[in-house]
């Protein structure tokens, strides 16, 4: 297959261009540069979706900023806790999800195109992002687009990056799937999801798109690159269950308490 550069790199301008009318029309910009190293020198945990966050002491994470992705809601009927923040990027999920983030007052970190006819986005909690799905790359500054690298893990460590936290931890992150399909392509799921904390995330049908397990290797490794060169860390603080093999390992408990 032929690629023509120059409709790809025209492309890449006019949705970046009018990305960028609707984010001022809608005053967004001035409240996100507002996010830019508010959180500068602390800790922060990003919740992943894999069955073992089911095993996480909640109770420890109410002293420290918390990233949920996707369908984290579907763990509030199980627990008090409540995310800071949560990162929607995948058009399936928004969409599945509308009615809680339509309802949440919960901060959103949420990709535009994915959302626009979907969330209503002039309300005060939502932080639209735009993704430049051709540049490989890891961003530092969300204001000129974000890279989705294959997880919405990796928007959350851009997002986190960007708010100036300095130590960042990963529950959750199994990174090990059950079924079995090719990277990227579009499944239905079964009647139970046994890949996620929930059995209900992708079940009875819903579409759902398979892992790119080696894309999203490629993009943790950039990102702990970029951490580490500005003096920051990636730690994987999953437990046994995780397989992801990138970040330093630590538990839980000792990442929060300095150990």
């Amino acid at each position: 297959m032929k690629y023509n550069l120059y409709k790809i790199g025209a492309s890449i301008i006019l949705k970046k261009f009018v990305s960028d009318i609707r984010l001022l029309k809608y005053h967004k910009k001035k409240k996100i540069k507002k996010l830019y190293n508010s959180k500068k020198n602390k800790k922060a945990i990003i919740l992943c979706n894999g069955p073992s966050l089911n095993k996480v002491d909640f109770d420890l994470l109410k002293s420290i900023d918390t990233f949920g992705l996707n369908k984290i809601n579907l763990l509030f009927d199980k627990t008090k806790f409540r995310p800071n923040y949560i990162v929607a990027v995948n058009p399936y999920v928004i969409e599945q999800n509308k009615d809680f983030l339509n309802t949440t007052n919960i901060n959103l970190f949420i990709d535009y195109n994915a959302s626009r006819n979907i969330i209503k986005l002039k309300r005060k909690n939502i932080f639209p992002l735009y993704s430049e799905h051709y540049v490989r790359k890891f961003s530092n500054n969300i204001l000129n687009g974000i890279y989705q690298g294959h997880t919405v893990t990796f928007v959350a460590m851009q997002i986190a990056y960007y708010m100036g936290f300095s130590k960042i931890a990963l529950v959750g992150c199994d990174h090990s799937f059950t079924t079995t399909g090719k990277a990227n392509e579009t499944l239905k799921s079964g009647a139970k999801d046994l890949n996620h904390f929930a059995e209900n995330y992708f079940a009875g049908g819903q579409q759902w798109q398979a892992p790119d397990l080696f894309e999203s290797e490629v993009s943790y490794e950039m990102a702990r690159r970029f951490y580490e060169e500005d003096e920051r860390v990636i730690y994987d603080c999953t437990g046994d269950d995780g397989k992801l093999n990138i970040f330093e390992k630590k538990t839980l408990f000792n990442f929060i308490n300095n150990e």
